[in-house]
């Protein structure tokens, strides 16, 4: 099973962490995973990106453009930006989350509608799953659980056993965050039809 992931967010989405966990989702299911990552100014809302690959031999950790079998992205807008790395037919995770960048919040440019996004998605894509991240991860218990949202619907997507996924998700979050994240990695999950 040779995967190759692209997650995109903005600083604070818990992007790295997401990419971490499906790493080693992928090293818990006996592949061998590599894994990239660029911070950017993540602190500052900037946009994060990490590769994540799996197979049975991974040579280098990060994917060529137009390679990427699922884009998984935490905001809506910057699936579209990372939209041509997605292999023609591939799959998108997206968040439906809209974080403001700061050329919009200047006047100096308008973020795209909604409808807009998805239909360019949908143009190279063979299948969209927009997640509404957010208030799924409210449903849970905290809004900081988004990526562990996101982290549900990609493992449906998947042919691995779910455990994997929240037995890796419960070994990176801190212990008094453990049932907050199986419950949002649950409702995750319940959204893929």
């Amino acid at each position: 099973m040779q995967k190759n992931f692209l997650f995109v967010g903005v600083g604070g989405q818990g992007t790295l962490t997401a990419s971490d966990i499906a790493a080693q989702v992928g090293i818990d299911l006996g592949l061998e995973a590599k894994k990239s990552e660029v911070h950017g100014f993540a602190q500052r809302g900037g946009v994060v990106e990490s590769h994540v690959r799996w197979g049975p031999q991974v040579g280098s950790p990060t994917c060529e453009k137009g390679t990427v079998d699922v884009l998984v992205a935490f905001e809506l807008l910057e699936a579209a930006r990372w939209i041509e790395w997605l292999r023609p037919g591939g799959t998108v995770v997206v968040n439906t989350q809209k974080i403001t960048p700061m050329s919009v919040s200047v006047g100096s440019a308008t973020y795209p509608s909604s409808p807009a996004i998805l239909e360019a998605l949908n143009a190279r894509a063979g299948r969209v799953v927009a997640v509404d991240g957010l208030a799924l991860a409210e449903q849970a218990g905290t809004t900081r659980a988004v990526n562990t949202v996101v982290l549900g619907a990609l493992s449906a997507l998947l042919d691995t056993p779910p455990e994997v996924w929240e037995e890796a998700i419960v070994r990176r979050v801190p212990p008094r965050y453990a049932d907050v994240n199986r419950v949002a990695f649950r409702l995750g999950r319940e959204t893929v039809g």
